[in-house]
């Protein structure tokens, strides 16, 4: 019920967020569009807060909102300052987040290292996003005809090895209630620390042994043409009955988005085709 709650309270400002700017005409002041964007933002990470909901899924939703349906209501120049601002803050939070984690480490602020929780942790988060990328990696493919966009073995076993900083989730253990919180701290700074120096340090080998950076082809054409996919990927296409259901799923929100949500809180139909009042590019960032 948290995460549902939390999801509707993202969902629901990010709505009201569309309609306020698109029915109003916010958009000749391109210096307030800016500045209420992010004030928007903050209403909704601190109403979730407020209501002990989490105001990161909140505000995670809201950005979804936001990017698919405001972007026809901002002005050109709004559109292109409001990416270059979030793309900088994003930045410089994850950065501020890092130089704080190392400072923990180097001037003795922790006291309290549970090496066995610390490993203990590190072993299931391995655990778990192995359950996480493979099984939903297999599902992806299914959708994927064409062999060459589907996620392969090594793209899977690349995505497993390259994740697990944690910069949010030591965030997150920092504000943990209780007389553990400094063992959860710990044990999520120790996470982020190994997996930031072995998995960041040897993922460009990994790339490179698979054959992945960028310049280097990952499936050679011979083998696209005969079919041997060497193991590569896991599965290929789905039922027609499944297809069948997805299509008309798929079908029925895409009409219901365009001609009713699109209408109300993004551009109308003629704009759905390009961006209405801008380009693409806000939208794809």
């Amino acid at each position: 019920s948290l995460t549902a709650l939390s999801i509707l309270v993202g969902v629901g400002l990010g709505l009201l967020t569309c309609f306020i700017y698109k029915h109003t005409s916010i958009r000749n002041f391109s210096n307030l569009e800016s500045t209420l964007l992010f004030l928007f933002c903050y209403l909704c990470y601190a109403t979730a807060e407020s209501f002990e909901l989490s105001g990161i899924m909140a505000l995670f939703f809201n950005g979804i909102v936001l990017s698919h349906y405001n972007s026809y209501n901002l002005s050109k120049e709004s559109r292109h300052a409001t990416e270059q601002i979030f793309v900088t803050l994003a930045t410089l939070s994850e950065t501020i987040v890092f130089l704080y984690m190392g400072m923990g480490v180097f001037t003795g602020k922790f006291s309290n290292w549970n090496l066995r929780f610390s490993l203990s942790a590190m072993v299931f988060c391995i655990i778990g996003r192995f359950f996480n990328i493979f099984p939903l990696s297999c599902l992806a493919n299914l959708r994927r005809h064409s062999r060459s966009s589907q996620i392969t073995g090594k793209m899977q076993v690349v995505l497993w090895f390259a994740g697990l900083r944690g910069a949010i989730a030591y965030a997150l253990a920092e504000n943990m209630p209780g007389e553990n919180r400094e063992t959860y701290v710990t044990g999520t700074l120790t996470i982020c620390i190994m997996t930031t120096v072995f998995c960041g340090g040897f993922t460009e080998r990994i790339l490179t042994m698979f054959g992945m950076k960028e310049g280097q082809s990952m499936i050679d054409s011979d083998e696209i043409e005969d079919g041997e996919d060497e193991g590569l990927v896991i599965f290929s296409t789905g039922s027609k009955e499944v297809e069948k259901v997805y299509e008309g799923l798929k079908e029925m929100v895409v009409n219901f988005d365009e001609n009713w949500l699109m209408l109300y809180f993004g551009g109308s139909k003629a704009d759905i085709g390009g961006v209405g009042r801008g380009d693409e590019s806000f939208r794809k960032s």
